[in-house]
């Protein structure tokens, strides 16, 4: 299924564009990606500490009156 903003891309289109992007971002790109991979973390890390707070307050919203 070719995506709709590309068409109906190659595999020699894919090796020149990643050459591209190489050679524009080479030096840049671990940097980049360790990046995007601490980003990923923090992401995952605050979703856990979000449920476990939403857990808790379920927990504690039994002792509260309601009106």
């Amino acid at each position: 299924m070719p995506l709709l903003f590309l068409g109906s891309i190659g595999f020699k289109e894919l090796i020149v564009i990643a050459f591209i992007v190489l050679l524009l971002f080479g030096t840049r790109l671990p940097t980049m990606m360790r990046n995007l991979g601490k980003g990923v973390t923090s992401f995952k890390k605050g979703l856990k500490e979000g449920a476990n707070e939403d857990d808790a307050g379920e927990a504690g919203d039994g002792d509260e009156k309601k009106s």
